[in-house]
């Protein structure tokens, strides 16, 4: 993972410092471009503890469709929770609920979690019902890797002009494209993504990316090869730059293996449970805070 490293490096050292939405502030270059061969491993952080756990679970949520963050929170999962709390507070329902109590009573109340936890149109909703349509992306681009696996159309696209002003959060990682090797052996996909948080999101966005790239090669019949992450705004957020620099002072370690239920043959029917991790081996936790 030296090429994250490297990124990082480039970022502090020749990126503009911006104004952002969030008040934060970033500094950030435009166009940047990592790969990973997961031929060597899985490419979850080693520089900094990460686990695996709630980025298969949100990887799971988008595969199922679903827009509404109580899967993920009756999961432990907390990624999407700043932004349905942020619209709850300026609803009239807010009676100056704590984001923990908030979660709460979306975990306790569906009724609640129906009224305040949906966060619109975001990724599965486009994926799987694309503006609405009935274009189920997921299922059209499994057929083709299947059926045609030399087309330049292998696409899933998570950015919908239509629909981008009724989602809590824009899509970031907002392009896929998928590639089939030449002796039909192999999947690599390039993800696209517009906006990255260097520091918090994309590590998540790495290993996300490279899980689905492995789940949909098995169900394929092919064999994951090479994620290539292409970034838009790459940017580190202003607080994050100290614990930025503490991680890049670290040497990073050797890949873990990500192993697959291989009875699996459907994307649609993978489980937390058939998704598991080997040998990982990471240096401690580091903290950054979200900013929304």
């Amino acid at each position: 993972m030296k090429q994250y490293l490297d990124m990082c490096e480039y970022i502090l050292e020749n990126g503009e410092d911006r104004d952002d939405r969030t008040g934060t502030g970033t500094r950030s270059v435009f166009g940047y471009q990592t790969r990973y061969n997961l031929l060597d491993g899985f490419p979850l952080m080693t520089t900094k503890k990460l686990f695996l756990r709630p980025i298969a679970e949100e990887l799971l949520w988008f595969l199922k469709g679903d827009t509404n963050i109580k899967y993920l929170v009756d999961r432990n999962v907390r990624i999407w929770n700043e932004w349905p709390y942020e619209n709850y507070t300026k609803s009239d329902d807010y009676q100056g609920e704590t984001l923990e109590e908030f979660v709460e009573k979306i975990k306790e109340s569906d009724e609640f979690a129906a009224k305040h936890g949906e966060l619109g149109p975001v990724y599965g909703k486009q994926w799987r019902d694309f503006n609405g349509e009935g274009i189920d992306q997921v299922q059209r681009l499994i057929d083709g890797l299947k059926n045609n696996p030399f087309s330049r159309r292998h696409i899933i696209s998570a950015w919908n002009p239509a629909q981008v002003d009724k989602m809590a959060l824009p899509p970031c990682h907002a392009f896929l494209q998928f590639y089939v090797s030449a002796d039909k052996k192999y999947l690599s996909c390039q993800l696209y993504q517009r906006s990255a948080d260097v520091f918090l999101g994309v590590p998540f966005n790495i290993a996300s990316y490279a899980l689905m790239t492995a789940m949909i090669a098995q169900v394929c019949g092919y064999e994951a090869k090479e994620f290539v992450h292409t970034l838009g705004d790459a940017h580190i957020y202003k607080d994050h730059f100290d614990v930025v620099r503490t991680q890049m002072e670290r040497e990073p370690l050797p890949l873990s293996k990500l192993v697959l239920n291989k009875d699996v043959t459907s994307i649609f029917d993978f489980t937390i449970d058939d998704i598991k991790l080997e040998d990982y081996q990471s240096h401690g936790k580091l903290v950054g805070k979200v900013s929304v």
